[in-house]
């Protein structure tokens, strides 16, 4: 019995800081934090799984020009960024954020209801507005990009992304706030881009909408305040 509990003991000490590499190794690349250059703006992105799809291709676009921060984690719905924001924006100073929430209100239960009706995330995005501006950085806002036709998992109606991203529209026009258009850049070339039946992008896709997260950034910083 002694002999079997050592072996045990043995095996447990050997695996545990291997078990302990491979959870690390898990970790995805873009929750990784990354080591500021001081002398470069700081810009903070917000989204669910599309922007973290985005988020390596756009740091690299950018190197030497911004540094690049996500929140890490998946951004989900709008209620959820309203238990979160506060923390994932910390006492840092932001120059610039560029945020999305829809992907994840959109998301039917099994009565076909919307996992944020439209009208709670009006309300939503309005407050979580309010708290972005409060930090002073320029803000942009990017539309939800396309559900493709078909059965994807989770269920989501491909019409509602544009009734959402039309009240979205509203409250950002309302506030000032830059909006970087991923559905319409999106939308002519989702068989291009985006994975068969479903709302993911390819790796080209995901570079391409970099491109336009890009973009949108530096133009955010060649504009006046």
């Amino acid at each position: 019995m002694r002999s079997a509990l050592l072996v045990v003991s043995i095996w447990l000490i050997a695996t545990i800081p291997t078990l302990a590499q491979d959870k690390k190794k898990k970790i995805d690349p873009a929750f990784e934090p990354i080591q500021d250059n001081p002398k470069l703006p700081r810009v903070l992105l917000i989204g669910d799984s599309i922007s973290i799809g985005y988020t390596l291709p756009t740091r690299e676009i950018l190197k030497d020009k911004v540094n690049v921060h996500r929140i890490p984690t998946n951004g989900g719905p709008t209620s959820n960024g309203l238990k979160n924001l506060k923390s994932w924006l910390g006492n840092s100073k932001w120059d610039a954020i560029h945020f999305n929430w829809g992907l994840h209100d959109i998301k039917l239960d099994a009565d076909g209801k919307h996992q944020v009706p439209i009208d709670q995330y009006e309300k939503n995005l309005r407050e979580l507005v309010v708290q972005l501006k409060a930090t002073g950085a320029k803000l942009i806002w990017a539309n939800t990009t396309p559900v493709p036709e078909g059965k994807v998992n989770p269920p989501r109606r491909p019409d509602d992304v544009s009734i959402y991203n039309a009240v979205a529209k509203k409250v950002m026009s309302e506030h000032g706030v830059a909006i970087n258009d991923l559905f319409g850049f999106a939308m002519p070339r989702l068989k291009e881009i985006q994975m068969p039946v479903n709302v993911h992008f390819t790796e080209k896709g995901s570079r391409e909408l970099a491109g336009r997260v890009a973009d949108a950034i530096e133009r955010s910083f060649s504009k006046r305040s």
